[in-house]
């Protein structure tokens, strides 16, 4: 069994680990030695003592055995040990009669006892709280002592228990109010770098926490910097150009309706017609790159529009509506039209037939579509998602960058765009957006 196997997933689960395995370590250390000490050695020297001094107590009275003897005995044993002291006139100690000597310091008061008194004796460590008491067989009768039950059962385990338990409940809530604190900064970077990964604004994102903390969001801010600053380059440059490409290209136009008819006309106005088809591709790609503001969108009203605005899209085009509830969810809306236009643009220029199906779990949503055309083989999948790159070179229609901005758009929104084949034999695009 591995080791990360049986950690913490989180870091806060794994900084409280860090934390409170040493302190629960040196806390189980601490009491098992003084467990070892304190069962073993003070409660073994407490319960010798005790035997010790009644022993005093029993040979005092066994030197003389009268009435008399026994109340100075007692008055003697009270004065220096606390022993109460009864006599119990022709008593008869029975055999098994021991109560309480299973327990630890109950043995070794019984083994300290056997050491120091020669007469047969019983103890009692139960029928009182608050005493014990030895009986002792004399021919004439029992003496009985009674004493304290602290002369052997010290209360300092359970203040020890008491006071572990405490401390650790303690010191547990302490690290934990600090460790969530710090966690707290940890968590907001990652959600505002999960915003970004999604393209969504984290506006609300501000240094705080530790000094490592820190050094990681001023990294993350300079780089969130960077891929705004090349963003907005790369737009406003092929927004520049397909912008001063149009000027010549409209002189281009005014001039054609010049010339006579024939097919150098028709010619020249098919490569006219290419180039305008070409720049308004790399306005689109440009503008799927342009920041657009997040909001909550239908899905499924998204798709029925983009299917309404071709002319055949609704009788090519079909779309299975789940059963269950397909909620708004947040993306920039025109960038995921355009995602579905060109999808559905390029089905119906190479197929006859388009499939739309949508899936949902608790993490993303899905949109496959499927159509009946020739495909894309598998070792060109990767580069057909790379801006400019066409199947066919010979292909005078489209620039090769419609599924370019579509890969960008799922990206750019945190999620994938996969190609595979469909079912009816064509090209499967499955697009999944994170929720």
């Amino acid at each position: 069994m591995k080791l990360n196997t049986i950690l913490p997933k989180t870091l806060f689960g794994r900084m409280l680990m860090i934390i409170m395995m040493p302190m629960i370590l040196v806390q189980v250390v601490t009491v098992l030695i003084f467990y070892e000490r304190h069962w073993d050695t003070v409660t073994r020297y407490m319960a010798a003592n005790l035997a010790a001094d009644m022993a005093v107590i029993i040979n005092k009275y066994s030197e003389d055995q009268s009435p008399q003897n026994f109340e100075a005995t007692k008055d003697y044993a009270w004065k220096y040990f606390f022993f109460e002291m009864e006599w119990e006139n022709d008593g008869i100690i029975q055999k098994g009669e021991n109560l309480g000597h299973e327990t630890y310091a109950g043995h070794q008061f019984m083994i300290s006892l056997q050491d120091r008194i020669p007469y047969p004796y019983k103890i009692d460590l139960q029928s009182d709280p608050e005493r014990i008491s030895v009986s002792v067989q004399f021919p004439k009768g029992i003496v009985k002592i009674k004493s304290n039950r602290k002369r052997i059962f010290s209360s300092t385990s359970i203040l020890v228990i008491l006071w572990t338990i405490t401390t650790s409940v303690l010191l547990f809530g302490i690290a934990l109010i600090f460790m969530r604190g710090q966690v707290r900064t940890i968590r907001r970077l990652a959600k505002a770098a999960r915003q970004l990964g999604l393209g969504r604004p984290a506006p609300d994102y501000k240094l705080e926490g530790a000094r490592e903390v820190r050094l990681a969001g001023r990294a993350f801010q300079a780089m969130r910097q960077r891929i705004h600053r090349q963003m907005v380059e790369r737009t406003e440059m092929l927004a520049g150009v397909s912008h001063d490409l149009r000027t010549p290209l409209t002189r281009m136009k005014l001039q054609l309706e010049y010339l006579p008819d024939g097919p150098d006309k028709d010619g020249f106005r098919n490569d006219i017609i290419e180039m305008e088809n070409m720049i308004e591709g790399y306005i689109n790609f440009a503008s799927n790159a342009m920041a657009e503001e997040t909001q909550n969108v239908d899905v499924i009203q998204t798709i029925k529009d983009s299917i309404a605005s071709f002319k055949n899209g609704p009788e090519q085009v079909r779309l299975n509506i789940p059963d269950q509830n397909i909620p708004d969810i947040p993306l920039r809306k025109q960038s995921i039209r355009r995602t579905v236009d060109n999808i559905i643009n390029n089905a119906l220029q190479y197929a006859n037939q388009c499939e739309i199906n949508i899936e949902i779990d608790e993490e993303q949503i899905q949109i496959i579509f499927d159509d009946n055309g020739p495909g894309i083989p598998k070792d060109q999948r990767t580069s057909v998602l790379r801006p400019f790159v066409r199947l066919n070179e010979n292909e005078r229609s489209g620039s090769g960058l419609g599924l370019s901005i579509a890969n960008d758009a799922a990206i750019s929104h945190g999620g994938y765009l996969l190609l595979g084949d469909a079912p009816q034999g064509g090209l499967r695009v499955r697009i999944q957006l994170p929720i």
